[in-house]
């Protein structure tokens, strides 16, 4: 297993506070998939309009911590070391259950296409084993 911590993970993708949304990665493998996580606590800083009385994380922060995971897989080879992954296109997308604070999101993103600099990750997040967010990801390397 290839672990990475939060120091880790900033060396491979440029994403900084408050927008890197992964804490750490369980295991890689550059250029096929890779494994994070998100420890969700309620002193994060989209809680305080999503909503006051009922924090949920927003699903399109779930979206983008699911395409950092894909970008730890894309950015870790050799050949993309120093460069940025580009969203192109997000298709199959469904959410089926909401992130709350006290959550631990796993985030698995699976590359399953790569030509030239464009590629597909399959992505699902989920909490204690239950599915809550799924999608196509299309990514652009620049």
């Amino acid at each position: 297993m290839n672990y990475l911590d939060i120091n880790g993970i900033k060396e491979i993708i440029p994403h900084r506070h408050p927008f890197l949304l992964l804490d750490y990665v369980e295991d890689y493998k550059p250029g096929e998939y890779c494994t994070a996580y998100k420890c969700v606590s309620y002193r994060e800083d989209f809680f305080k309009g999503h909503f006051e009385e009922k924090p949920v994380m927003p699903g399109v922060l779930t979206i983008e911590a699911l395409a950092q995971a894909g970008a730890v897989a894309i950015l870790s080879q050799e050949e993309n070391k120093g460069k940025i992954a580009f969203f192109g296109k997000i298709d199959k997308c469904k959410f089926k259950g909401q992130v709350v604070p006290g959550d631990k999101l796993k985030l698995e993103t699976k590359i399953i296409k790569v030509k030239g600099p464009v590629g597909v990750g399959e992505a699902i997040a989920s909490v204690d084993g239950k599915v809550v967010a799924s999608a196509e990801l299309t990514f652009m390397i620049g």
